[in-house]
């Protein structure tokens, strides 16, 4: 494909404003992304035109009176409907009961859901940060004993200036003040740690490389706020495999470009952020970050969910162990490509020829990428002569690269080694 012909669309995001209630649109944050063009094996080009959606990330705010009159008019609800069932003990109507216990839905690996949440749930927590009048809500998972947590940034980055941070395992009423470890701001990842924990279970993490579009997953987390130490638990599919968004954070004027997401249909909601997206053994193959919402014509988007990879969040705990971004990010690389690791089902899908590296989804036009002649399809396997695997390494090598570097690049184009040479640019805000 001729640079000159590619195209690019482009969508709007948005985190939920701390300060809104359930029944309203989700405002504040805003993202930006260019998503993925659908392509065949041929490597078909994207239509012409620009389209816009909005999606938030989901961390949650504060209860609010929307909620609240909600919680009454279920309370009353249930006192009416008691009241009817009771009235009606003349009935000459014989009615059959059973005493069996409800069965739990079955996931492909034979584990019932009810199982795999009895697994998982000890080692979630629900989060909640206050600075001043503000106040946030969303999930967290424990990944060591001594209560190690990770977490989205955008959920404790009221935290960043002074905040207070409390935790709630699931399953527990009892609230646990936790310090803040580490932020990425550009990765959306964060660490916390909660204080005087000791023996506590810790999450397992997945292989997400291995995932695949059908697999089935199960969220968990603390969606809408409902009640803390009580998690929502909802079901669904790897819907895509390689998303990426622009997010920009409304508290920090700043942006993060999240590549080679997980796009999942199970229901994710403000407050699952940072909250894991489980595989069929209750292993963590993501962490829950966004949700698609409207569209500007007005349409809804349905069941488009968003979800940070575990292997991307084990390559960066390092950094986030050591303190992670402790000052103001420079300005960071940018190329314009869409990326994903090259996985054998990627490989066999669109009859590649690599074996490793990293696959282009999609190249903006105009980007330092196009102009160097990046095409949709290739798959890059060296920068600056030293191999490339995965999109994390790849998009971490960018970021930290000064605007106007040279970074020469080996890719695969069908049976073919091509060579470039790319002018790093600075990230679009």
């Amino acid at each position: 494909m001729d640079p000159k012909d590619e195209t690019q669309s482009e969508e709007s995001f948005s985190h939920p404003d701390p300060k809104q209630g359930p029944s309203t649109p989700p405002i504040g944050d805003s993202l930006q992304r260019r998503p993925p063009t659908p392509w065949p094996s041929a490597f078909a080009q994207a239509p012409t035109g620009r389209a816009s959606n909005e999606v938030s990330l989901p961390r949650r705010r504060r209860r609010t009176i929307a909620l609240s009159v909600l919680g009454l008019a279920l309370a009353v609800g249930g006192g009416f409907l008691g009241g009817t069932l009771s009235g009606s003990s003349n009935s000459s109507v014989t009615i059959t009961q059973s005493n069996n216990s409800p069965s739990g839905a079955v996931l492909p690996t034979g584990m019932t859901i009810p199982d795999l949440v009895t697994k998982v749930s000890p080692s979630v927590v629900s989060i909640d940060v206050k600075n001043g009048g503000n106040e946030d809500q969303g999930t967290g998972m424990i990944i060591s004993s001594d209560g190690l947590v990770v977490t989205n940034n955008h959920v404790i980055a009221l935290a960043v200036n002074g905040g207070t941070i409390t935790t709630t395992r699931s399953g527990s009423t009892t609230v646990q003040s936790a310090k803040l470890i580490g932020t990425l701001p550009a990765d959306d990842v964060a660490l916390i740690q909660i204080q005087g924990a000791a023996n506590l279970p810790a999450v397992t993490f997945g292989n997400s490389s291995k995932a695949v579009v059908g697999d089935a997953v199960v969220a968990i987390g603390n969606a809408l706020g409902l009640a803390a130490g009580t998690p929502t638990v909802t079901q669904g599919i790897v819907s895509a495999l390689g998303r990426t968004v622009t997010a920009s954070n409304e508290l920090s004027s700043g942006t993060e470009t999240l590549s080679n997401l997980i796009q999942t249909d199970a229901a994710i909601n403000p407050g699952n952020s940072g909250g894991p997206l489980l595989d069929a053994q209750g292993d963590v193959i993501g962490m829950n970050t966004a949700v698609a919402g409207s569209t500007t014509s007005g349409s809804n988007a349905q069941n488009i969910g968003f979800a940070i990879p575990s292997d991307s969040i084990q390559e960066l705990l390092p950094k986030l162990e050591s303190g992670g971004a402790t000052t103001t990010a420079p300005t960071q690389g940018y190329v314009g490509v869409e990326i994903a690791t090259l996985t054998p089902t990627l490989k066999a899908q669109y009859h590649l020829t690599a074996n490793s590296g990293v696959l282009v989804l999609t190249v903006s036009s105009p980007s330092p990428a196009s102009r160097s002649g990046i095409r949709q399809g290739d798959v890059i396997t060296e920068v600056s002569g030293k191999t490339v695997a995965t999109a994390v390494a790849f998009s971490q090598i960018v970021k930290a690269t000064t605007p106007g570097t040279v970074l020469p690049m080996t890719l695969s184009r069908g049976n073919k080694t091509v060579h470039v040479s790319v002018t790093v640019g600075s990230s679009p805000a």
